[in-house]
């Protein structure tokens, strides 16, 4: 072929494979076998590589995925993306349908719809293409997972038909199937990785993920049940989705429109039972009045639309026995049993395991082994156990008593005053806690160190490459890209993470040190009281508890980790290796007590800085980030949109409400 033939043949195979895409994961109905689409993706694959310069970001080939790691950009939504309320009753419904009835005074239809249990998403197209795609986030502003995203297959990259607006925005629920989530258990159960929660777990982890070709590989699925825009072609919801449906986005074909309170309950009624058919989790209906101008008219409360509700099931509950008890051990040493079970389906999949979460659990349940027992499992939640079947308890069987020592290092087991949980106290030497403090060092919030993650660092350790969070420092690349599943690329990238670790400040190392109960908060208070590692590993019981929000517990939990050996031995390792091991002098200096004793609430959108700095500056300068107006709220930073309901309350209880550049004039800041 010549180069403009090559040209045209791209241009036909990213047209034929988009439909593909479209007639195997939307429509499920495929009119080529999986060979044939093979063969045209890597000729489509061939030819691109040929021809760069014809490169499209919305090919159907980017549905592969790369290796190449980034960060994730925080992007404003322009439409706040709020959640619904919840019901668990038919009369809260009732009492929803009652309140639009009254407040619209006019006929209107509700829209009956399935409350997928995935993570949301909100993706916009321009010009009928996927330009991006941002999660939830606060609501007010999200990740960038465009990338991640177009490895979806059932998410169009470019639509097909006419008539969609020029600029749109669809919202839907990212989710993976139950057959997925069983076989991607299977596979990490066969590893000895810790096995996902639920889909929903799955789902979001997987969509976070810094390699796109492992959210490609994770077979991601998506429904999407909301438009927004300027200019949609129908006032009502339900019209508007069957149309997105003509332009190649997946539409639930569960919905249906109602107008009575009975229809919506004959709705309810069916779907509790046949939702367990259904391919995907839920966790419920939604209710939302059909028509836009309605839908508009009823407004919006601070958190959510008060045209849409929410009815969640019930969570299920089986009888299934129980074989045996096993103990896992947390990254603080907390042990926490684990009933081991006869498979059971619950919630749409086997369920063989359930949290026992500690030994007074344990002791309330009386728990045998051979027992029958009650297990649910809620939207939310691991499975548990919620009772025992007496009358067919086996005879002579043996009573689950906890254990008293550690089942992966063998030391003995303590339980603090005032604490449910059981610690083993081997800090140094025990593996899940050596894995998992070396987890919570690299994660997001403290030493953020991108291209790791549980997965690899359980590698790392197997492999001998680390003991400790020192030993990341004396990683080199040859040692990661000779090993399983890592290349060059990815090890130079995680190199690079772990040298750019170092510019993160005082406060973040202390955090992400792992110290028993100095969380974010607590870290930022002992760095501003104490600048230095070395003045904190010096300080008094009496020099810490006179610390803002430092008690016995704490302080004492500084002290005895600043006792260990070996612990200031990483310090020190860390030290050499470059990490800041005291507070930038010009942010000590920027500290001041001009908030002192103020409690202070942050509502609306900014622009002068985040939502994230500004509770920095509050807490710089001595103030208190609350999430709730009350009476002991001093005033609220307010942006632009500030929920309604919030600023009610603020005038209620006659509380000063203040702009950005009015508080920012306040502690001298530009």
């Amino acid at each position: 072929m010549t180069e403009t033939d090559e040209i045209k043949r791209i241009d036909q195979l990213r047209e034929e494979l988009h439909l593909h895409n479209y007639n195997y994961y939307v429509l499920n109905a495929p009119v080529i076998s999986d060979q044939e689409f093979d063969r045209m993706m890597r000729e489509l694959q061939d030819l691109e590589a040929r021809h760069p310069e014809h490169f499209d970001e919305n090919s159907p080939s980017v549905r592969v995925g790369s290796d190449l790691n980034k960060n994730f950009t925080q992007v404003v939504h322009r439409y706040p993306m709020l959640s619904l309320g919840n019901t668990y009753s038919q009369a809260e419904v009732t009492e929803f349908y009652d309140r639009v009835k009254k407040s619209l005074n006019e006929d209107f239809e509700i829209c009956c719809e399935m409350k997928f249990d995935g993570t949301s998403i909100s993706l916009t197209y321009e010009d009928g293409k996927l330009v991006r795609a941002v999660t939830r986030g606060d609501g007010v502003k999200g990740d960038d997972v465009t990338d991640n995203v177009k490895t979806i297959r059932s998410i169009p990259l470019v639509l097909h038909g006419s008539g969609y607006p020029k600029s749109f925005e669809m919202r839907g629920e990212i989710l993976m199937p139950w057959d997925v989530f069983e076989e991607l258990n299977r596979e990490r159960e066969l590893r000895e990785e810790p096995l996902f929660a639920n889909p929903r777990n799955a789902a979001s982890g997987t969509l976070k993920s810094q390699n796109s070709a492992v959210v490609a590989s994770r077979k991601l699925d998506a429904y999407l049940y909301y438009m927004l825009g300027e200019d949609l072609p129908h006032d009502g919801h339900y019209e508007n989705l069957q149309e997105a449906e003509k332009w190649g986005f997946k539409i639930s074909h569960i919905a249906r429109k109602v107008r009575t309170l009975q229809e919506i309950f004959d709705f309810i009624d069916y779907w509790d039972v046949e939702r367990k058919n259904l391919p995907v989790a839920t966790d419920g209906i939604v209710l939302k009045v059909n028509s836009l101008r309605q839908q508009r008219n009823l407004g919006y409360t601070a958190k959510s639309p008060r045209w849409a509700i929410a009815y969640k099931f019930q969570a299920e509950r089986a009888l299934t026995r129980l074989l045996k008890v096993t103990y896992q051990v947390g990254r603080t040493g907390a042990i926490t049993p684990v009933a081991n079970l006869e498979p059971v389906q619950l919630s749409g999949t086997v369920v063989r395991r359930a949290s026992l979460h500690n030994a007074d659990i344990i002791a309330s349940l009386d728990l045998h082994i051979g027992d029958m027992v009650y297990v649910e499992k809620g939207g939310e939640i691991i499975p548990k156990i919620t009772g025992v079947d007496l009358a067919s308890r086996p005879a002579g069987s043996e009573k689950v008593i906890f254990i008293t020592h550690c089942p992966e290092c063998g030391s003995k087991l303590v339980r603090y005053e005032d604490e449910a949980a059981h610690y083993c106290t081997n800090e140094t030497a025990c593996p899940p806690q050596i894995k998992g403090r070396i987890e919570h060092f690299i994660s997001r919030r403290a030493m953020n160190i991108e291209g790791l993650g549980p997965e690899t660092v359980d590698l790392f350790y197997q492999e001998g490459l680390i003991h400790d969070v020192a030993d990341l420092y004396d990683l080199k690349a040859a040692d990661i890209s000779r090993l399983e599943r890592l290349g060059e690329k990815s090890a130079e990238n995680i190199i690079s993470g772990i040298a750019r670790s170092r510019e993160v400040p005082y406060e973040r190392v202390l955090f992400a040190l792992g110290i028993r109960f100095v969380g974010e908060t607590v870290a930022k208070k002992v760095a501003k009281a104490f600048p230095s590692i070395d003045a904190l590993a010096a300080a008094t019981l009496d020099d810490l508890i006179h610390v803002d929000e430092i008690g016995g517990r704490i302080a004492q939990s500084i002290i005895q980790y600043f006792a260990n050996g070996k612990n200031r031995e990483i310090i020190e390792r860390l030290r050499k290796a470059g990490l800041k091991m005291e507070a930038d002098p010009s942010l000590t200096a920027a500290y001041s007590d001009k908030l002192q004793g103020k409690s202070v609430v942050i509502s609306g959108v900014f622009t002068r800085h985040s939502r994230d700095e500004y509770k920095e500056l509050i807490e710089r300068h001595g103030g208190k980030n609350v999430g709730s107006i009350s009476r002991k709220t001093s005033f609220i930073l307010a942006g632009d949109n500030m929920g309604p309901s919030k600023l009610e309350k603020a005038r209620a209880l006659n509380i000063p409400i203040i702009d950005e550049t009015r508080f920012l004039d306040m502690i001298n800041e530009e």
